[in-house]
């Protein structure tokens, strides 16, 4: 059996090993490199649109929606951003085709607006909102950088006007005399060596290639992986409660949870 020391030594080579294969197509990698640092989001949000003078006046990473319905679903947004102009940018990066489902776009799209009024304020004040999805694949199928998603008028074919565009951006389309194609190029990069744009590859650099920024990626997956542990506790806990075969105090011992969390779990309420 290995002793702690050993242990720590293979975890941390294993992780140093996923930080290397990180790229910005990562959620975890792109919300560091884009949190608070405006000259990276101004430039991505200007590629995107196709724009030279946006300005950013604020960026968060790993923003949370609360859903104000009870019981209802919440989001977190990757990155959180607002221009100069008040308009809201919730940029996502997904891996997989079934993260950027029409329904997911549109559930953050009415989380976005639920932020944008305050009370008594008129509906006309509300700022144009954005909900930009980048994807590794090319999830529209059409080969194009990039798929503009906007509420039409069907029998004028005009524009609704509603201030709400989605975007999907193709993380895999590949030209290098395109800024967008550019762009992806860099969301792809293992290393920063081998980015296009100076702003992206710096960022890229500290938390993939220097002893500090690695230090904070390795806490991020640390943090996660003990996450993840409590998740499937939870998760097997809430089978054992839905058998109905063991005590709560039962379930917590095997699940290895406190009796309180259980009895939350199985919606108890305490005295």
């Amino acid at each position: 059996m290995l002793d702690t020391n050993k242990q720590k030594a293979l975890k941390r080579k294993g992780i140093l090993k996923a930080i290397a294969e990180l790229s910005l197509l990562d959620d975890n990698l792109m919300t560091l490199v884009f949190d608070r640092n405006i000259e990276a989001t101004e430039l991505l949000l200007n590629v995107i649109l196709q724009r030279n003078d946006l300005k950013v006046l604020e960026v968060v990473g790993q923003r949370e929606y609360k859903n104000p319905m009870s019981g209802g679903r919440s989001i977190t947004i990757d990155i959180y951003a607002v221009d100069g102009n008040g308009k809201v940018y919730d940029v996502e990066v997904q891996h997989a085709p079934e993260g950027a489902d029409p329904h997911r776009a549109r559930f953050h799209s009415s989380m976005v607006d639920t932020k944008m009024l305050k009370a008594g304020q008129k509906f006309k004040e509300i700022h144009d909102s954005y909900v930009i999805f980048i994807t590794a694949s090319d999830v529209m199928g059409a080969g194009r950088a990039l798929y503009h998603v906007n509420r039409v008028i069907e029998e004028t074919g005009t524009y609704f006007g509603d201030g709400s565009h989605i975007i999907y951006v193709n993380g895999s389309y590949k030209d290098d005399n395109d800024p967008v194609g550019r762009l992806m190029h860099d969301f792809r990069c293992l290393s920063s060596a081998d980015m296009f744009y100076p702003v992206l590859a710096r960022a890229v650099e500290y938390f993939k290639e220097t002893e500090g920024g690695r230090e904070v990626v390795c806490q991020i997956f640390e943090d996660l992986a003990e996450k993840w542990v409590i998740e499937e506790k939870k998760e097997s806990a809430r089978r054992m409660i839905a058998s109905g075969k063991l005590t709560e105090e039962e379930i917590a011992e095997y699940a290895g949870l406190p009796v309180e969390e259980v009895r939350e779990l199985a919606g108890v309420q305490l005295a």
